[in-house]
């Protein structure tokens, strides 16, 4: 008797990416428009150090050489704030530090949120009721609240931070993946493995994985774009990553007490990147969404 084999798309790649219509032209050139300003952003935040070695930028915790509130100038092409730090270099690193957390911070949930998902669906049974019940538990908190609450409690950091920001996108992660494999763990080739004799990790890593995970990738980019703001919110509350490290959250509280009197840079370019950071990530999610699902986009735009 034959291994089954896992169940295989229905669509090759080639006919999923090839343009359906003016509604999938247009949204293929967001999801290439988020993919650019993305990826500008993750450049820029892996070149930060070099620019600074190589005397482009100035040190973004440097205060005391600066002139304070100073506007752009050839010197500080984004002015400076009130405590004498270069808005450039704080606005680029601000970029490298929201990288570093959000990234940690989603890979945390997916590492946790899978198999959970996996594992609940597949097995059933009590476990499956408890984490149910935990999940939809933490999924009714408002996300911002859950992670100024953790972070009160876990305090200022990179690791921390994530951690204050994955636990809110744990439950995602879980009800999409339970979902899938509890609607997956009934088709003929399941069956089979299990009346091959295949254990539950094989049937879990070999067949259901692939099988159950297309969900995640947008919902990864959607939870990086939603966990900017909420890192934004954390710093602006002064719960995200420690005193002078660069945030942009942080740098935009600082900033609101100088803009009555005339000084907008300070506010201006540290939102600017946080909002074209967070489009950025979203287009790239709604892009994927219509990718891993053809019919929804195709209802959508015959609407």
């Amino acid at each position: 008797m034959t291994t089954p084999k896992p169940l295989a798309p229905s669509r090759s790649l080639f006919r999923l990416l090839k343009p359906q219509g003016q509604g999938a032209n247009i949204s293929a050139l967001f999801m290439v428009l988020g993919l650019l300003m993305t990826g500008g952003f993750m450049a820029i935040a892996l070149s930060a150090p070099l620019l600074q070695q190589w005397g482009l930028l100035l040190d973004p915790t440097a205060s005391l050489t600066n002139p304070i509130h100073q506007p752009p100038t050839a010197g500080h092409w984004l002015g400076t704030t009130r405590q004498g730090y270069d808005v450039l270099s704080r606005t680029i690193f601000g970029t490298r530090a929201a990288w570093q957390v959000v990234l940690l911070a989603t890979a945390m949930s997916v590492v946790v949120g899978v198999p959970l998902g996996m594992v609940s669906g597949y097995l059933g049974g009590r476990l499956d009721r408890v984490l149910l019940f935990l999940m939809d538990t933490i999924y009714t908190l408002p996300g911002l609240l859950l992670s100024v609450t953790l972070a009160f409690v876990v305090g200022r950091g990179v690791v921390n931070a994530a951690i204050a920001l994955s636990i809110a996108y744990v439950p995602q992660y879980y009800r999409v993946v339970r979902n899938h494999t509890v609607s997956v763990k009934t088709e003929l080739f399941i069956e089979a493995a299990q009346a091959m004799g295949a254990s539950t990790w094989t049937v879990l890593s070999r067949y259901l994985f692939l099988n159950v995970v297309q969900s995640v990738p947008v919902l990864f980019t959607l939870n990086a774009a939603d966990a900017i703001l909420v890192l934004g919110g954390l710093g602006f509350l002064g719960l995200g990553l420690p005193e002078q490290t660069p945030e942009w959250g942080a740098d935009i509280r600082q900033a609101l007490d100088a803009l009555p009197t005339g000084i907008w840079w300070t506010a201006l370019f540290p939102g600017l990147a946080l909002t074209l950071m967070v489009t950025g990530l979203s287009l790239v999610g709604e892009g994927l969404n219509d990718l891993v699902n053809p019919l929804l986009r195709r209802e959508t735009w015959q609407k």
